[in-house]
């Protein structure tokens, strides 16, 4: 049987990624590896579909390419710090193939620049926006998407906590469930899981349908686990099922506002910050809750001061 030019792009992309990986990346730890063969797997597959040959895109690695690309990649919802990653692991890669291979003349990262990322003030979904989501999760009936959702607007978890959830990690039983999240940074955390969360993700463990033989919690029929990518996809395709007139409520709404949505309910519930940073995982190098990352993603409402109001005595 004669190979696709699709899987033979891929078999090519996969050998120059494997000597690289040989070459420079023998010191660094597993998880650093993986993230390096995911990013130059995702940008080698997106730069050949620019060109109809089988064959290494060395030709296309220029520094209109690389910037298109990084643009895609915030169009999908990726973060700034995502996009840093990205461009020096595209700039380490074509720096290898500069020095051992003559291939490049000039490093198509250089001069790249990625604008910091903006301090807006956090979403808070309204009442609506909140029944819309839950109403369009329901009548996908999907077990996958039901606890996606469930694990963004019922715990706040990051795209990448849930991209990269490990099996061995998710701790899910009929009536308490527990979880051990944190890809970024590598700050993990243990968190306990509300009923509106473990329901969903207990229904899709055990009759959802995913790969049994993947170490991780959401599979995909592309990759060994859904990725970050993917999961914006989901929500994106989720959002279409609205109709016109609901369509512009949610059009705008990204995964990352279900944290943020989760993290004003937490503190109108009554918890500290300290409270709401550990269960985000916002905390400094030392390990202390980062208040002030966290107090960028509450707001306090009218409602919550006009009620203490009330409290206050002569």
């Amino acid at each position: 049987m004669i190979p696709s030019s699709a899987s033979l792009q891929e078999e090519i992309n996969r050998e120059w990624i494997q000597a690289y990986q040989e070459a420079c990346l023998s010191t660094k730890n597993p998880g650093t590896i993986d993230i390096y063969q995911r990013v130059l797997r995702d940008f080698l597959r997106w730069l050949a579909g620019c060109t109809e040959q089988a064959s290494f895109p060395v030709a296309q690695m220029t520094r209109p390419s690389v910037e298109r690309y990084l643009h895609s990649v915030e169009e999908d919802g990726y973060s700034v710090s995502h996009r840093n990653r990205t461009k020096s692991v595209l700039g380490s890669f074509c720096q290898w193939l500069i020095d051992d291979h003559g291939l490049l003349k000039r490093n198509p990262t250089r001069g790249v620049e990625i604008p910091p990322q903006q301090i807006l003030a956090p979403r808070i979904l309204s009442e609506n926006q909140r029944a819309l989501l839950q109403t369009l999760v329901e009548q996908a009936d999907d077990l996958r998407g039901e606890a996606l959702f469930a694990l963004g607007y019922w715990a706040g978890c990051r795209v990448s906590d849930v991209a990269h959830l490990l099996l061995e990690h998710t701790h899910i039983g009929p009536k308490i469930g527990w979880v051990h999240v944190g890809h970024k940074g590598g700050k993990c955390r243990d968190i306990d899981l509300l009923n509106q969360a473990r329901r969903p993700l207990y229904a899709y463990l055990h009759h959802g349908g995913r790969d049994r033989e993947s170490p991780y919690v959401f599979t995909s029929q592309r990759n060994q686990h859904l990725t970050e990518a993917g999961i914006h996809h989901w929500l994106r395709t989720l959002k279409q099922r609205a109709t016109k007139d609901q369509w512009d409520d949610i059009a705008d709404l990204s995964f990352h506002d279900l944290r943020h949505d989760f993290a004003h309910r937490a503190r109108e519930a009554g918890w500290t910050l300290d409270e709401v940073a550990y269960y985000l995982g916002h905390v400094t190098k030392k390990g202390t809750p980062a208040i002030q990352t966290t107090a960028r993603y509450t707001q306090v409402s009218r409602e919550q001061v006009k009620d203490k109001l009330k409290r206050i005595k002569g």
